[in-house]
């Protein structure tokens, strides 16, 4: 840290466990600019967190007696901050030098910039991008989200194919950047959607509001991933289906009633998928998915209302028109390059 008198990026790391990775993500943060460090402890279990207290006496620890998820241990983390801008970060992430630097920069350059993403490359495969947001998110009409570098499960790997700056519908929560300003004026993370898809949600806010999202691949971190939530987990996949359906339905200003149907269609084909894997935790989780939004409908109205009754009903031009399942599944097209 430097001596500055005034903060200009607080770094908000959520921890529920896993000492040995946050420590690799503390002692991975600098920067010349003057930061501070706010680690929101998510109730976690284990000493991790008297350990850091020890180890890092910069670190600023802010107490949660029950787990908040991500969003919530964000949300948390963001009413103790001080800096202009708010950094999320993931605590299995390693940052690469002048990360930091790079973000702000894009930051500062032009005021309508909500938020900022690094590259996010793979800890363990570091020539591959990341599942959890690769080089920026997209998503398509029905609500289903992919990357540059990710779609599905097919990971690229980076040979510097998506190294330009460049405007994306949502950047990532293992690792953005976001004004601390509009994060307030935007209401934060919706805490009901407690983990996954809270920064897609963000995101689509600051999109509709008419803010521009970027991804600056000349910075860099390592995402281990699956470390809180591990992949295939009942209630990842759970969170993944509710939330991605709670956000079709009440951020999109193009909802219809034949792309409703379409998105109904692709859930049961969903159920059927993991069916026929046996993967039978998978099908429970999508058809307790549909229970949540079926008895629901009040909330999921009235966030629509609450989103879209204040912004002007304009098409955003980010979503890709066509279905991303049909792209991949059906006409084969595996990676970002290719889809139409």
């Amino acid at each position: 840290m430097t001596n500055n008198s005034k903060i200009k990026v607080s770094i908000i790391i959520p921890h529920l466990k896993g000492e040995k990775n946050l420590f690799e993500c503390i002692q991975s943060i600098k920067s010349k600019v003057k930061f501070e460090i706010i680690i929101v402890d998510n109730n976690s279990a284990g000493e991790s967190i008297n350990n850091t207290k020890a180890k890092f006496s910069q670190v600023q620890i802010i107490k949660s007696n029950y787990n908040r998820g991500y969003a919530g241990g964000c949300n948390l983390g963001a009413k103790h901050a001080q800096g202009e801008y708010l950094f999320f970060l993931n605590d299995d992430t390693i940052m690469q030098k002048n990360t930091l630097e790079k973000l702000i920069k894009i930051m500062d350059d032009n005021e309508n910039i909500s938020s900022v993403q690094p590259k996010i490359l793979n800890y363990y495969n570091k020539n591959k991008f990341d599942y959890a947001g690769a080089c920026g998110g997209f998503i398509d009409y029905l609500g289903y989200p992919f990357a540059r570098g990710r779609i599905f499960d097919t990971i690229e790997i980076d040979s510097h194919q998506y190294d330009d700056v460049t405007k994306i519908f949502w950047a990532s929560g293992t690792a953005f950047m976001t004004r601390r300003t509009i994060f307030k004026k935007l209401g934060m993370f919706d805490e009901v959607l407690f983990a996954h898809m809270e920064e897609i949600d963000y995101h689509w806010k600051c999109s509709l509001n008419d803010f521009d999202i970027l991804v600056e691949p000349r910075a860099s971190i390592y995402h281990k991933g699956g470390q809180t939530l591990p992949y295939g987990s009942f209630k990842k996949i759970y969170l993944n289906h509710r939330n991605s359906l709670i956000l079709f339905l009440s951020n999109n200003n193009m909802l219809s009633v034949s792309s409703f149907m379409k998105r109904f269609f692709f859930e049961i084909v969903a159920f059927i998928f993991y069916a026929i894997k046996f993967n039978f935790k998978g099908s429970f989780a999508v058809i307790l998915s549909l229970m949540y939004i079926l008895s629901n409908v009040r909330y999921i109205m009235k966030r629509r209302k609450n989103i879209l009754n204040k912004i002007e009903r304009v098409e955003n031009q980010s979503i890709l028109k066509s279905s991303i399942i049909y792209q991949y599944y059906i006409k084969g097209k595996k990676i970002y390059q290719e889809i139409d």
